[in-house]
């Protein structure tokens, strides 16, 4: 049997071996008794794989899946969205579309009369439902499948106080199908499509008697598969340089539909080269999320980090770990604190031109609208687990992941903060999505995301510790700006704590600016001294202390810390010594 059955004796049975795994779990729970109505959510706009009548592979999308495999024996199936409207589903059979259109038309009238403003179509369901319902010769009932499209829009995420009467109504009608038992014991079902399943409201997908259905990315097996079959159909070699399997696995975190898009640059801009397929995913992944995701090159590499030997030591480690395979021996991320311009951002961004993966940036994916910053967030991760192994930065941490508490804004920051800390803490994804937080004040970030199996590794930075390691700082600036110098142009400093690695930039770039404005090319011991008298450092001197202070406690590996700090750690009621000046600093700012 290729499709999926009328209530079966057996609840095992009716269900193809090469079904996917999400449509195995729909037809299992239907045909137990379990649901009659699923939410199907995730990557629902991408291909679906399916045997052709040679007994081929062919593709196409999930209506016509749903239609001509999942309900392809069912009596009625009807798919409706806003802007189509009602309208049978029969996928490719004519005769089908025949008795599916004689069916409505003897319930609705003629096709050109049929409702479609949500309300009345439901209503005109609901009493079609009814009419089965008390159906009493079973030669007269029809097995019914409903779909509908782009249900975000029919039962949007929404607080209960803000639902409208049409679409509370709307509610109330798809919870009393779900719930209603009478139904689930005939043949009648109802799919709810939406890629977002936060954009849907919550009292829906969380009923009991509703079964949410997540459609995941395609695995290395479905891409390698995909790439097969497109080798057999439309010329891969033609399209490409790779191999069916090399491409399977660079393609990681693209759906089919993307992978398919790409390669079809193949046939109007020459083959797709390796250069050209980086950019072109690159492209197409931020956009499926988006734009929520930003992808970042980076330039540099550990090599180029002054001072921190420790962290430097302990990041080449863990690189060439995930270099090696070991994913089983990496961190599930990393937190980088200290003060600010001490290059916590530079250095995640070297760590992950070391170990040679992708890496990208989370953007502001919070939204005023209810329920679309959980959606957004959800969607991303999505990517993210299908394109790892992947560095993930997220800047000001402390900011943007929310946490427990959530005052004031709905609720939003709370659920913002358990999904993040629920991924962070996956350890089927060690090694393959790696965090990087970085902040400032690592005090404000809440603990459970700081914990060990999550951020586990807290590495501080500061401020450049003596003349050397200040005189070494201006040569690496200089080399990341493409800066000339001349012999004698770094000058003999003192070492000053609350000169950060910024402020020796600006100077840097400060001094390019005067030798350019000259005509020169080289950057003379004058500029760089001019460059000096101008500039004025920050007077925020408490505020870096505390902030310095912050680091040195969440640090979790004495060598990370400079000798001095080693010191005042280690002695007795360090700490606690430590902890006092902070709490002393917090009441002088405010």
């Amino acid at each position: 049997m290729d499709q999926l059955s009328p209530v079966p004796a057996n609840p095992a049975s009716g269900v193809p071996e090469w079904y996917p795994a999400w449509a195995r779990q729909l037809a299992e729970f239907y045909v137990s008794g379990t649901a009659c109505l699923f939410v199907i959510h995730g990557n629902v706009h991408d291909l679906v794989r399916r045997p052709a009548a040679d007994g081929k592979d062919e593709y196409g999308n999930l209506s016509a899946f749903l239609a001509e495999q999942i309900f392809g024996r069912w009596d009625v199936v009807v798919q409706y969205d806003l802007a189509k409207g009602l309208r049978p589903a029969p996928g490719r059979d004519a005769k089908r579309l025949q008795e599916m259109q004689q069916f409505l038309t003897g319930k609705f009238g003629e096709p050109t009369g049929w409702p479609r403003d949500p309300e009345t179509v439901l209503l005109s369901l609901d009493k079609l439902v009814d009419r089965m319902l008390v159906e009493d010769d079973p030669t007269r009932r029809k097995s019914l499948a409903l779909l509908f499209d782009y249900a975000q829009h029919l039962v949007p995420a929404s607080d209960l106080n803000s639902l409208s009467r049409g679409t509370g109504t709307t509610l109330v009608r798809f919870l009393n199908w779900a719930q209603n038992p009478y139904i689930k014991r005939m043949n009648i079902a109802f799919c709810l499509v939406a890629d977002k399943v936060g954009e849907l409201n919550d009292r829906l997908v969380s009923n009991a008697h509703v079964v949410s259905i997540h459609i995941p990315m395609p695995d290395r097996d479905e891409r390698l598969r995909f790439c097969e079959w497109m080798s057999q159909t439309q010329g891969l070699a033609e399209l490409t340089e790779f191999t069916p399997r090399e491409l399977a696995d660079l393609a990681n975190g693209l759906s089919l539909t993307s992978l398919q898009s790409l390669l079809a640059q193949g046939k109007t801009g020459g083959r797709v080269t390796r250069e050209r397929f980086k950019q072109l995913k690159k492209t197409l992944i931020e956009r499926q999320c988006g734009g929520l995701v930003e992808f970042v090159e980076p330039k540099h590499t550990l090599d180029l980090v002054v001072g921190q030997q420790a962290a430097k030591e302990r990041l080449q480690q863990d690189a060439k770990l995930l270099s090696q395979g070991r994913l089983d021996a990496a961190p599930m991320g990393y937190l980088f604190t200290g003060p600010v311009g001490t290059g916590k951002t530079f250095l995640a961004e070297c760590y992950a031109g070391s170990v040679g993966i992708p890496c990208v940036k989370l953007r502001n994916f919070r939204s005023k609208y209810v329920g679309e910053t959980e959606s957004n967030l959800e969607q991303v991760l999505n990517v993210l687990r299908s394109l790892g192994p992947v560095v993930v930065m997220i800047d000001e941490a402390d900011a943007s992941l929310g946490d427990r508490e959530g005052g004031g804004d709905s609720g939003t920051s709370s659920r913002v903060f358990a999904m993040i800390a629920s991924q962070m803490g996956d350890t089927q994804y060690r090694g393959k999505i790696i965090w990087m937080l970085m902040t400032a004040r690592p005090e404000l970030l809440p603990i459970d995301l700081k914990r060990q199996g999550r951020a586990e590794v807290h590495i501080p930075l500061f401020y450049p510790q003596d003349e050397e390691e200040i005189t070494e700082m201006f040569r690496v600036l200089a080399k990341k700006n493409k800066l000339k110098l001349a012999p004698d142009a770094i000058p003999q400093l003192q070492a000053d704590r609350f000169l950060s690695g910024s402020d020796i930039e600006s100077v840097v770039l400060s001094a390019k600016r005067n030798s350019l404005a000259e005509g020169r090319d080289e950057v003379t011991r004058a500029d760089i001294d001019v460059a000096f008298r101008e500039f004025i450092p920050s007077a925020q001197g408490l505020e870096k202390e505390y902030q310095e202070l912050a680091s040195v406690l969440e640090c979790t590996q004495m060598s990370f810390l400079p000798l001095h700090w080693r010191e005042k750690v280690s002695a007795p009621e360090g700490r606690a010594r430590l902890q006092e000046r902070m709490s002393e600093i917090r009441l002088l700012l405010k």
